[in-house]
């Protein structure tokens, strides 16, 4: 009997052993109830892989320089923002347009990265308006080897702008945009996500009217005030003007690449050596009329040259600065 009480005083499954053991096991379950649900909602989502990595990016443009209109190609530092719930950093994504020439790290945590960023960017300029021209300077921004399978990138707004001050001698800054694509390399495979953001410039109105349309325009006025000149000396004055007319047109047009379409310069040129011509045409015409005595077509060269050439000169140019407002 003895021994048979003290098997049941030893055995853990006794009663006492299961009155102690029970409130221990609750206690421990409870426990786990409340720590499993804040650990699941600490735990990142990019450990589900059954969708792509959602990428933020952010570019704040610091400053724009050395746009050269010639090479297409220009220079910028901004700052380069990325978040995602996955680790992501620079190394990840590149520049389509351009090369970095410089990068710094600013914030480098698991889910968030800064960088400043120095490139060398390229451009396409349209310079069917030139010297009226304005350009689209983009920073496009892609993943190196994740298609959107695996990687889509998305517009981080709050990181996303420009500094007051930046832009480029000689240029304005009339707006900006950012917005994502996706872009197809081959035909049958899936796209790339692509960050695209843009920036608008325009000439300086100010410049580009001194430098470009002050001296034509004089040159313009003196060659129809010859109209009213009646020697051999006119002849002289119109060749000279149509001369300068060249000469000017060739020093404007070497800041800019050849181009398969007429610039704007280009057309506005070619209305002013019509002018000039026609204004040189009738003066040979007087003064190969003068010569022969026939003095009554004289006077009505000089009649008619006086009613037509400068109202059909200032219409066409009126009608060529009429297209700016398209």
């Amino acid at each position: 009997m003895e021994r048979g009480k003290g098997r049941a005083l030893d055995c853990p499954g006794g009663r006492e052993g299961r009155s102690t053991w029970f409130p221990v096991f609750f206690a421990a379950l409870a426990v786990m109830l409340m720590v499993l649900p804040a650990a699941a909602a600490e735990m990142p989502s990019w450990h589900n892989t059954t969708g792509p990595q959602p990428v933020q990016v952010g570019v704040y443009v610091v400053d724009l320089n050395t746009f050269n209109v010639a090479d297409g190609s220009f220079g910028v530092n901004f700052y380069l923002a990325l978040k995602s719930d996955a680790p992501v950093s620079i190394t990840d994504l590149e520049i389509v347009n351009g090369r970095m020439t410089s990068v710094d790290t600013i914030l480098n945590t698991s889910n968030e990265k800064s960088y400043r960023v120095f490139a060398a960017m390229t451009a396409d300029p349209d310079l069917r308006q030139y010297p009226f021209d304005q350009h689209t300077l983009l920073i496009q921004i892609e993943p190196k080897l994740y298609d959107e399978n695996r990687m889509i990138l998305a517009i981080h707004n709050n990181s996303t702008g420009h500094e007051p001050d930046a832009g480029i001698q000689g240029w304005r800054l009339a707006g900006e945009s950012s917005r994502t694509i996706s872009r197809t390399y081959d035909a049958g495979e899936p796209p790339y996500s692509r960050a695209v953001f843009s920036y608008e410039i325009q000439r300086d109105i100010t410049s580009t009217i001194l430098k470009f349309f002050i001296p034509i325009l004089l040159l313009v006025i003196v060659t129809l005030f010859s109209l009213m000149m009646k020697g051999p000396s006119r002849l002289g004055l119109n060749a000279s003007m149509l001369i300068v007319a060249v000469f000017i047109h060739w020093r404007i047009s070497d800041a800019i690449p050849l181009v398969a379409y007429a610039t704007f310069l280009d057309v506005f040129m070619i209305i002013t050596y019509s002018t000039i011509v026609l204004v040189l045409v009738s003066g040979i015409l007087i003064q190969k009329f003068t010569e022969s005595g026939e003095l009554a077509r004289v006077e009505q060269i000089r009649h008619w040259s006086i009613l037509l050439i400068p109202p059909l000169s200032i219409l066409m140019y009126l009608l060529l600065f009429l297209t700016l407002l398209h």
